[in-house]
């Protein structure tokens, strides 16, 4: 009896994918973990303004970045791959990242609290980095009082590309910016981060993982998590990572992630619904 050929399966970094060269870069680190883990991957581009969510069900997704929030939500929950590792000092050599609230660096805003008053940006309401991470941060500057900080609350504008555009060109004031995001930024695009200063970040939460479909096989998985935990030892791999930020895969575990639909449930008793 012939054996029954594998399923390819859907790889995909938009999330990461802050240049054209970091895409092709976590290409070719998926063709490597393909290759390796003898699973059939293919990556999608799935570029914006086409909705994460339509990527995020469908039903052969192998190694694709989801954000935490909505993978804490979702039901049935996707299987966690592996988690990456930014290699940048503050992440500690673990699978965090967390939000950097940006304003222009010409601006005269020195704290967060400056901010206060003017326009606040963020990405889309199921957002862990664009959304939730900052509100949950921004509850501590309301002491329990009601009423917004800013004048203006500006979303969605889906994309943290489309923050950095909003910010350059005036449309709002303070933004936030995944951390990651903006490590990569400074790495590959120094002219643009210039253009940017962090005035405050949120607390470290887990980044968003690579997972895949519910249904896909556990051996599948299970061999595309190992390969990708023993990527930082494969010197094939060494200018993937480096091109990437990364240090390395973490296993993770998806029970990390309940944190934060705890978050948004914390905003919503306090009647705080979107960061502004």
């Amino acid at each position: 009896m012939l054996e029954a050929k594998m399923q390819t399966l859907i790889a995909n970094a938009r999330m990461y994918a802050v240049t054209p060269a970091i895409r092709d870069a976590w290409r070719a680190l998926f063709d490597w973990a393909s290759r390796r883990a003898g699973v059939p991957l293919v990556y999608v581009d799935h570029a914006a303004p086409a909705p994460l969510e339509e990527l995020w069900s469908r039903g052969d997704l192998g190694a694709t970045f989801m954000c935490g929030f909505p993978f804490a939500l979702a039901m049935p929950r996707p299987l966690l791959v592996a988690a990456p590792i930014p290699a940048p000092p503050r992440y500690q050599h673990q699978a965090l990242y967390c939000t950097d609230f940006v304003v222009r660096a010409d601006s005269a805003f020195v704290r967060l609290r400056d901010t206060f008053g003017a326009r606040i940006g963020w990405t889309v309401a199921h957002s862990q980095s664009g959304f939730n991470a900052p509100r949950h941060h921004l509850l501590a500057y309301r002491n329990g009082k009601s009423g917004p900080l800013f004048a203006a609350s500006i979303g969605p504008l889906v994309t943290p590309r489309r923050v950095i555009e909003a910010l350059l060109d005036g449309t709002i004031d303070v933004g936030p910016l995944d951390s990651y995001v903006h490590d990569l930024l400074k790495r590959h695009e120094p002219t643009t981060a210039s253009r940017l200063r962090t005035i405050e970040s949120t607390a470290m939460t887990p980044i968003p993982p690579l997972i895949a479909s519910p249904a896909t096989p556990a051996d599948t998985v299970e061999r595309l998590r190992a390969t990708l935990l023993a990527a930082a030892a494969d010197p094939e791999t060494a200018p993937m990572l480096d091109e990437l930020l990364l240090a390395g895969f973490a296993r993770g575990a998806a029970a990390d992630y309940d944190r934060m639909p705890a978050q948004a449930l914390e905003a919503a008793a306090a009647g705080y619904p979107v960061p502004g």
